[in-house]
C-alpha cells in the first residue's frame, strides 16, 4: 500500500496530538506509581519506511529493552516500546527503587521483569486509549512481554508481519523525565498496523 503523497503534515500533526494525549495520560500514571513529578512529551510522530527502521532502532545489533505487544480490535496490529539498553536499566530501577538493578545478565529479577511490564501496560495502554478516543477505533492490547536483544531481531517478527502489504510503520519518539531533572529517557514507539489494518488507521484520520 502506497501512502507517498497522500499523508499531509496535518494528519502527522494529528498523530503528534494523539501521541501528546498519550504521554499526558502516561505520565500521570507514572507519577502516581513513582511518588514523584514525571513529564513525557513526543517530539516527533512519523511514517517511516520499513528500510529505515534499522537506524532508528541503532542498528540491527544494538543491544535494546523491547516491550512488545499485540494490538486486537478494529486495527490489528503490533506495537514495541524500544529503550536503550542504559535508560531500561535506569527506569526500571527507579521503578524498584534499587539503583543497582542491571540487565547486563542473566537471570533477571522477576521484580524487574514486572516493573519493565507494568511500564509497558502504561505506556501502551495510555497511548491506545488516546489512539481509540480520537478515531474511534476499538483498540486492545495484549499482556506486554519483555525482551532484552539486539534491535533486529526484536523487530524482525512484527516487520515480517505487516510487510505482506504494507511498505510503512507509525513511530513515535518519546522523551520521559523527572520534573526536576533536565535529563531524559528516550525511546520509541514502533506501530506495526496489519496491512488491512493502516487503511482503516488513516480512514479514521481522514485520509481518504
Amino acid at each position: 500500500m502506497d501512502f507517498d503523497g497522500r499523508f499531509s503534515n496535518i494528519h502527522l500533526d494529528i498523530l503528534k496530538e494523539i501521541g501528546n494525549i498519550g504521554a499526558g495520560h502516561a505520565a500521570t500514571a507514572l507519577s502516581m506509581l513513582l511518588n514523584k513529578k514525571i513529564e513525557m512529551k513526543v517530539p516527533s510522530v512519523r511514517i517511516v519506511p520499513f528500510n529505515e527502521i534499522m537506524e532508528l532502532g541503532g542498528g540491527a545489533e544494538n543491544v535494546v529493552v523491547s516491550v512488545f505487544l499485540r494490538i486486537e480490535g478494529d486495527a490489528k496490529g503490533n506495537m514495541f516500546f524500544i529503550l536503550p539498553i542504559e535508560q531500561g536499566e535506569r527506569f526500571i530501577g527507579q521503578m524498584l527503587g534499587d539503583s543497582s538493578f542491571t540487565l547486563s545478565e542473566l537471570p533477571y529479577s522477576e521484580l524487574g521483569i514486572s516493573a519493565a511490564q507494568e511500564l509497558g501496560n502504561i505506556l501502551a495502554g495510555s497511548y491506545l486509549t488516546a489512539f481509540s478516543d480520537f478515531t474511534k477505533l476499538d483498540l486492545l492490547p495484549s499482556v506486554p512481554a519483555l525482551s532484552v536483544d539486539m534491535f533486529g531481531a526484536i523487530i524482525s517478527f512484527g516487520l515480517l508481519e505487516a510487510s505482506q502489504v504494507s511498505d510503512y510503520a507509525i513511530v513515535i519518539d518519546t522523551a520521559l523525565y523527572e520534573a526536576d531533572s533536565s535529563s531524559s529517557v528516550d525511546g520509541h514507539f514502533f506501530l506495526l498496523p496489519h496491512p488491512e489494518s493502516f487503511q482503516i488507521i488513516f480512514e479514521s484520520l481522514g485520509v481518504n
